[in-house]
């Protein structure tokens, strides 16, 4: 029997792409650059073993031991601040490229592809099922046989996004949102609004307030 032996996927910095010829790129760099990249490399797959893992280990941690479940997410994300609450099942692809700040709170059930950035700001709060995609495909039926791509996700602080929303590659959603249940985000947010539906559209603008002020 072949065992797939895990290993946390290691982020190249952006400073390092920068320096580096795009050419040169291994696949773990084009990933990370929103470039066409095989998932199927073996540094990739060992990775999302990692992941995997790992949230089988949360998923049946005990809800009694809150400083276990709080260092298997300490280990898997690439931040996990202080005060953030994360509801099992929840799943990813490498954990490594989830950034949550303080105060974060997941509901049961949410699914985040991280093979590109995904940001989440301080006190925004996730409802049950809410799927966060980074990952992509080619149009073209050859290429997406071995290629795929990633775009990063970022979400200010204070949103709340209702159950079952799905948050597609490369969007970004303002500080002070809400995103209405079932709703399919395609195109970015702006601060301080709330949008519903399939595709999301704004029906309501907020008054601006410092969130800041704690």
């Amino acid at each position: 029997m072949n065992l797939i032996e895990p290993k946390k996927l290691q982020v190249p910095s952006k400073d390092s792409l920068k320096a580096k010829d795009p050419l040169d790129y291994d696949e773990v760099e084009k990933m990370q650059a929103s470039m066409l990249y095989n998932a199927m490399d073996d540094t990739l797959v060992k990775a999302r073993a990692f992941a995997k893992v790992m949230c089988k280990a949360f998923n049946e941690s005990s809800p009694l031991d809150m400083e276990s479940r709080n260092e298997i997410l300490r280990e898997l994300l690439g931040k996990f601040s202080p005060g953030c609450y994360i509801e099992p099942p929840f799943y990813c692809d490498y954990g490594s490229n989830i950034h949550l700040d303080d105060y974060v709170y997941m509901n049961h059930g949410c699914v985040l592809l991280d093979i590109n950035e995904i940001i989440i700001g301080k006190g925004t709060f996730l409802a049950p099922g809410v799927h966060l995609y980074t990952a992509g495909h080619p149009i073209d039926p050859i290429k997406r046989r071995s290629q795929e791509f990633g775009k990063p996700i970022k979400i200010g602080r204070d949103c709340w996004i209702g159950g079952n929303v799905v948050i597609l590659p490369g969007i970004t959603i303002g500080d002070g949102v809400t995103i209405g249940a079932a709703s399919v985000v395609t195109k970015d947010i702006e601060s301080f609004c709330v949008a519903v539906g399939n595709p999301a559209r704004v029906i309501k603008k907020l008054d601006q307030i410092d969130l800041h002020d704690e």
